[in-house]
């Protein structure tokens, strides 16, 4: 990519927003933020150039992954990368279905973004870690590929799984936090 990135930043926390497109800032010629899906949406719609999207993937209510689709189709040339807290390899695997680029858990310094929007897919390779994750994040990954499964839908995921959808929500608000993954992925 050239030093003059058109940039779409996606992010719902607004802080992190602005820091991150403060960051950004100095490799990219013009950076938008959307801090939902629907802003980002009509805003797809108003740009007249878009090199790189990042887009979070928990926006709220809405999934970062739903974005994908309307941008490529839009701007077919465009390099999506998307951002998550709470990364797992079925998210990842559900990104790069859907198109995306590249795929960074959070926290990502600005330098990281970059790479990874410049980085060559098929050099990506497949990076497992050496030790097998915990019980708890093989759950938490074979929920999100269940949900993915069932296009997020709630109900259909808990009957798939064969549980009832209180304890699917549950479960989702027991995510592994962000310092569980770092302590497996410094595992390696």
């Amino acid at each position: 990519m050239s030093e003059s990135l058109a940039l779409l930043l996606v992010e719902d926390d607004e802080m992190l927003a602005a820091q991150t497109a403060r960051a950004l800032g100095r490799s990219a010629a013009q950076i938008d933020i959307a801090h939902d899906a629907d802003s980002a949406r009509a805003l797809i719609q108003q740009l007249q150039r878009l090199d790189a999207a990042i887009l979070d993937q928990n926006l709220g209510q809405d999934n970062g992954l739903d974005l994908i689709a309307p941008i490529l189709a839009r701007f077919p040339h465009c390099k999506v990368l998307l951002l998550t807290g709470y990364g797992s390899i079925a998210a990842a695997v559900a990104a790069t279905h859907r198109g995306a680029h590249n795929y960074l858990t959070k926290p990502a310094s600005a330098s990281e973004i970059l790479e990874a929007i410049n980085a060559d897919p098929a050099s990506l390779g497949n990076t497992l870690p050496a030790t097998p994750p915990s019980l708890q994040r093989l759950e938490w990954e074979h929920i999100q590929r269940t949900l993915e499964a069932h296009d997020g839908n709630i109900s259909r995921a808990a009957d798939a799984l064969g549980i009832h959808r209180r304890t699917l929500q549950r479960r989702l608000k027991k995510r592994p936090s962000a310092s569980q993954y770092q302590r497996e992925k410094g595992s390696d």
